[in-house]
């Protein structure tokens, strides 16, 4: 099921959103009310004919439920960034923390719980969005930017790869963003509300588990040792002897 309507998206006319879910009236409210943005929007109703329309597409973002026939949410997540990065926000019908941090580590960038406001999602796939227009301007401007380097961990804004001793590590295009903020000033505590507003574009403060959750999948994939946990505020990005 393909709906294309006319609307005006700030710099988001053009862009492909395909959802991944598996229960009709769902899928086809999410569809109607992103369509109403002015976004195409595509619907796959399992795992492999999502996997399918991703490498068709190449979607500007992707919504995607955890649990579906065939192949579920989570191998669905894992096969379209190996083909392509994509932005990718979860569903769940479990407000399960663990759940969230395995979404997050197959490489989703954002997570909701059913049931949830359409309202919400909208705003969250605009964020995801707005995370793809400003990573192409990145990307555009970074060879002027050369890369940031702290001990052995090294951060290549311009191709937008970090190694750790030599190895690469693949990062979700939010946890790159998240990283680069906080090791653009290292040893300076970033609070998770600031994190909040220039990573994720959100003002609403009642997001900043997302940060908690991104800075446990960074550490899992970087090292526990990179990022301080100041208590009651935010975070810090500690670098490496040597």
């Amino acid at each position: 099921m393909t709906t294309t309507t006319s609307g005006t998206g700030q710099g988001q006319q053009n862009a492909t959103v395909l959802v991944v879910e598996d229960e009709p009236a769902i899928a086809t409210a999410i569809a109607q009310r992103l369509s109403a943005e002015g976004w195409r929007v595509e619907v796959a109703r399992d795992g492999l004919s999502g996997v399918d329309a991703a490498a068709r597409l190449h979607p500007d973002a992707v919504v995607l439920d955890v649990m579906l026939p065939g192949i579920d949410g989570l191998e669905v997540c894992r096969r379209i960034q190996a083909d392509h990065p994509t932005p990718i926000l979860m569903l769940t019908a479990r407000d399960d923390e663990t759940d969230m941090i395995i979404g997050l580590g197959v490489g989703a960038d954002d997570y909701m719980t059913k049931p949830f406001s359409m309202r919400e999602l909208v705003a969250r796939v605009k964020a995801l969005l707005r995370r793809v227009e400003r990573a192409a301007q990145a990307a555009a401007q970074a060879p002027a930017d050369p890369p940031l380097t702290a001990g052995d961990v090294t951060i290549d804004r311009a191709q937008r790869r970090v190694h750790r001793g030599g190895d690469e590590v693949h990062l979700t295009p939010t946890e790159f963003e998240l990283l680069v903020m906080l090791a653009s000033a290292p040893k300076t505590v970033q609070t998770r509300e600031k994190l909040l507003a220039e990573v994720w574009d959100w003002a609403d403060a009642s997001g900043t588990r997302t940060v908690d959750s991104h800075i446990k999948a960074l550490r899992r994939k970087l090292g526990p040792e990179l990022i301080r946990t100041v208590h009651g505020v935010g975070y810090a990005f500690e670098p490496p002897a040597g």
